[in-house]
């Protein structure tokens, strides 16, 4: 059956079954929580999310290149910003509700929207700044910051998204400059030192086989969501996938409602579909834009470039 899909349909169904496997990883750190702190998570679940990332690397790049850099302070500043935001949604998924933390995960473009302007001087129409401006009204109507208590999971959550979104920013100014295995497996390694300290501060107690096995899917299931994302991107356009991203939400209600008791209610719910549509908006707004300047480079290219068969003039009466 999945032979007769096209390489469209393929690529969002891998990104959507990506999708599932970060938010099953998610639900599952959640779940984690009660018995294990933070750091012992990160430790155990970055550990087996290498087995199946091991697969993406290119062929042509070593991993003993991790550490050839060739703008070292930026490589750095995105392993710590990516480190960062992996300690901080992890706690956040711990401490908050996960469609909540989701919402304050879905700022990312928001703020690198903003960060694209101020660092990479990027030029921004009125309609993407109308956008995000609706994003972080949705944002409001979640949290609801002033009518009920803001928790430091919420404060984790919109900090891990402004790292991210530096992060992001960053890898734009150097991702040309850089090999593949470096951005993954420098913040991978930082990521993974950090948690160990952490562990060391804070103590470590040896999981149970039902708690480690639990640690080693969410680890499997975060690589394989990784695997699947890249194998998506490559088999269709970012317009078409990245949609997909915003399905994390109904597994966000759906795992929240069945096992954590976690319903969200009516402004809450209105609050992310105002995000879901926001985000969707903007993405095709993109397509559409990138599609309008095809046509018209290729419009451009006739005209300076004509055929010989745009002179044959009509053909002949068909009568």
């Amino acid at each position: 059956m999945l032979r007769s899909l096209s390489p469209v349909s393929l690529g969002v169904l891998c990104v959507l079954g990506g999708m599932a496997s970060f938010s099953t990883a998610d639900a599952l750190v959640k779940a984690l929580g009660g018995s294990l702190n933070v750091f012992e998570i990160g430790l155990f679940t970055t550990v087996f999310s290498f087995l199946p990332a091991l697969f993406s690397k290119p062929r042509e790049e070593r991993w003993r290149d991790t550490f050839k850099l060739n703008r070292p302070a930026l490589i750095i500043l995105v392993a710590l910003c990516r480190t960062l935001s992996a300690v901080l949604i992890t706690y956040a998924f711990v401490t908050i509700p996960l469609a909540e933390a989701y919402c304050l995960v879905f700022l990312i473009p928001v703020l690198a929207t903003i960060l694209s302007v101020v660092v990479l001087k990027e030029e921004v129409s009125f309609d993407r700044w109308a956008l995000v401006v609706i994003s972080f009204l949705g944002v409001l109507l979640v949290v609801r910051p002033g009518f009920r208590e803001i928790e430091l999971g919420h404060i984790a959550a919109f900090i891990c998204a402004l790292a991210a979104a530096v992060s992001l920013t960053t890898i734009r100014l150097i991702s040309g400059a850089e090999r593949r295995v470096t951005l993954f497996a420098l913040p991978g390694l930082l990521t993974l030192a950090v948690n160990l300290v952490g562990v060391f501060v804070i103590g470590f107690s040896w999981p149970s086989p039902l708690l480690l096995g639990g640690l080693v899917a969410c680890g499997v299931l975060g690589g394989i969501g990784y695997l699947l994302q890249l194998k998506g991107v490559a088999l269709a356009p970012a317009s078409r996938v990245a949609p997909m991203q915003y399905s994390q939400i109904i597994w966000a209600l759906l795992f929240g409602a069945l096992f954590f008791s976690e319903v969200p209610d009516a402004i809450s719910l209105a609050g992310l579909g105002v995000i879901v549509a926001a985000g969707l908006a903007n993405i095709f707004a993109d397509g559409a834009r990138t599609r309008i300047a095809g046509r018209w480079a290729e419009y451009r290219a006739r005209r300076d470039n004509p055929s010989p068969d745009d002179f044959k003039g009509p053909g002949p009466d068909p009568v």
